[in-house]
């Protein structure tokens, strides 16, 4: 057996199961002394049958009420477990993982919570990849997938991974940060079987590596390659040439330094795609302009499998015409991106009558998603994110759009929706008109904005939507709320699991409301909004059962963070201070709250106390 073959073992692909008592007895002899035979005894038999039955659970929902049932199922249930979930990296240590799940393949790991995203969280809080990539090499050396989100990720480490993992073949980086292209470079050489390379919104620094042309020469088994979110010049005849050399690949989206010209020799090399991000979708500057157009439509004509379309980063609306070959056969449609209006919306959004997912800019106005809504039957997704995110910008959707959307596209499940005004009885058509609704994020950017019609607070329309959205999951509220839109939730909202607030509620006993009415509640995201110590401590009873609780720029004091954490030793309660302060202040600036089997961990920075 060669080195490599060593390295590149499998996890053990059964173990006994021996109860106490069969380990101790011998088999019994008949009278003539000959050994009769011995049946299974049956704990073995049941934790052979479990082991069966339970590699057909794939729900982690599921797996993690099996393993609860008792000390058999936890145990087999540990054993049959291949892909292995953490919500938050400080929750077990990798040595707890790895010991208890010792047949692991693919690893989804979180770190930082969502509020990072929107620098409220100082740089270098943690969440380091190192200490798992370190642990996965050494007890998982067959570890095929690794998905990480909001994690910092070392050059160090994707070598590791490519180093050590011979087998591993899928590597999903969202929101990620702490590496550079010279670290994919290392990744990309290293890793002979890789299937998918996905950087999503991460942080790439540009050490002005050429990682495109490290990939093996020869036919490649890549089936997915996305980095829109990588800010910098690549080698675009070493991404042609590994494009042709992948006859699997599907998914392709490329960054905004790849013109429409060089999409289009990309495109007639891969018809096969079926998800695409088009990159800039703009000519390269220096394109001659006695050159030749290429046939951009035929070239979307020819992708027949084309479901999925995103990218536009530099968008002139004049090439926009050529994806219309693709329109009727997809299933999402990514203008994030796009700064376009309505009327070069319409076209385009009228022959997409198969549209599940739809994200875009608000430069389309209430017109433009009058449109979706006359066409899109189908959509489950809607997100409309704004041009101008400041709070006394522009708002070009409102009320108007969203109630067209209602009405129109009646088997919404989730919406996420920028505004600046929004009315009580558009969110209340949207309740009725929409039951099946499970994502529900309303984001007025104004602070405390009323009903602009009545004048009213936003209650009504909040509590309508936790009323009458049965299937409800998760929650954005904002504009101008009392503590009666947090009773309405606290009443109705049984099922919410993700609650985010922003510059809302009177008093303390808004949050109450929520934290005693809501049992499924696992992330609590508040921020501005006038909650203190009373309401803190009257989520004693939930928190064990929490991912996590993040508040800042609330009411809160180290005292009464202090008193939860002498109450409850098995939650982490961290204050986070800004990263030029030295000791705590007499108000808490951010209180961010976890689970965790381990206890504080070890590599606080200096603005982070635990207490």
């Amino acid at each position: 057996m060669s080195e490599d073959d060593e390295r590149q073992q499998s996890p053990p692909s059964d173990l006994e199961f021996v109860s106490n008592k069969a380990r101790n007895c011998n088999a019994t002899g008949s009278g003539s002394g000959h050994p009769e035979f011995q049946s299974a005894y049956p704990d073995q038999v049941l934790e052979n049958v479990l082991e069966n039955v339970l590699h057909f659970l794939t729900s982690k929902r599921d797996r993690n009420a099996a393993s609860l049932v008792c000390k058999s199922w936890y145990r087999v249930e540990a054993l049959t477990r291949s892909e292995l979930f953490i919500g938050n990296c400080y929750a077990v240590s990798p040595a707890r993982a790895t010991a208890r799940f010792t047949r692991v393949r693919a690893l989804q790991l979180k770190g930082k919570p969502r509020f990072a995203d929107f620098n409220l969280m100082p740089p270098d809080w943690g969440a380091h990849f190192n200490p798992w990539a370190l642990a996965m090499a050494k007890a998982y050396p067959w570890l095929e997938k690794v998905h990480l989100k909001r994690m910092t990720v070392t050059d160090d480490d994707l070598a590791t991974l490519a180093e050590l993992l011979l087998g591993f073949k899928e590597l999903v980086l969202v929101c990620c940060d702490g590496f550079g292209t010279s670290g994919l470079a290392i990744f990309v050489n290293k890793c002979r079987q890789l299937k998918v390379l996905d950087l999503i919104e991460s942080e790439v620094s540009d050490d002005e590596t050429d990682w495109i042309s490290c990939f093996p020469e020869g036919e490649s088994q890549l089936e997915s390659l996305i980095f829109d979110c990588v800010e910098c010049h690549i080698n675009f005849e070493a991404l042609e040439r590994l494009v042709a050399n992948s006859p699997s690949l599907k998914k392709l989206r490329l960054n905004r330094y790849v013109s429409i010209g060089q999409l289009y020799r990309l495109m007639i090399r891969a018809p096969q795609l079926t998800h695409l991000g088009t990159g800039s979708f703009s000519p390269s500057e220096i394109a001659g302009q006695g050159d030749q157009e290429p046939d951009y439509v035929n070239a979307f004509a020819a992708c027949k499998s084309l479901v999925c379309l995103s990218g536009f980063r530099e968008i002139i609306p004049d090439y926009l015409p050529a994806i219309y070959p693709v329109c009727a056969n997809l299933t999402s449609l990514n203008f994030s991106y796009a700064n376009i209006t309505a009327e070069q919306l319409k076209p385009i959004i009228s022959k997409c009558h198969k549209l599940q997912v739809f994200w875009v800019l608000d430069s389309i106005c209430d017109e433009g998603l009058q449109a979706v809504a006359a066409t899109c039957k189908e959509l489950r997704e809607l997100r409309v994110f704004p041009v101008d995110p400041r709070e006394d910008g522009d708002g070009p959707v409102s009320e108007v759009g969203l109630q067209a959307i209602s009405e129109g596209c009646r088997k919404l499940q989730s919406i996420l929706y920028f505004c600046q005004r929004m009315t009580n009885a558009a969110v209340i058509a949207m309740s009725k008109n929409c039951p099946d609704l499970v994502v529900f994020r309303l984001c007025i950017m104004g602070r405390h904005r009323a009903d602009p019609v009545t004048g009213e607070p936003m209650d009504d329309g909040f509590g309508a939507i936790v009323m009458n959205c049965k299937k409800l999951t998760r929650l954005a509220v904002s504009g101008l709320l009392t503590d009666k839109a947090f009773d309405y939730i606290g009443q109705h909202g049984k099922l919410v699991r993700t609650l985010s607030v922003a510059f809302a509620g009177d008093s303390d006993m808004g949050l109450k409301y929520v934290l005693e009415g809501c049992p499924q509640l696992q992330k609590l995201e508040i921020r501005d909004s006038p909650f203190g110590d009373a309401a803190l401590r009257s989520g004693l009873h939930h928190y064990y059962n929490m991912r996590f609780l993040w508040m800042s720029s609330c009411r809160l004091t180290p005292n009464g963070c202090q008193e939860i954490a002498r109450a409850m030793p098995r939650l982490v309660v961290e204050v986070i201070r800004s990263a030029d302060e030295e000791e705590m202040d007499d108000a808490v600036e951010i209180l961010y709250m976890y689970r965790s089997l381990e206890g504080p961990r070890t590599d606080l920075p200096k603005f982070v106390t635990i207490l």
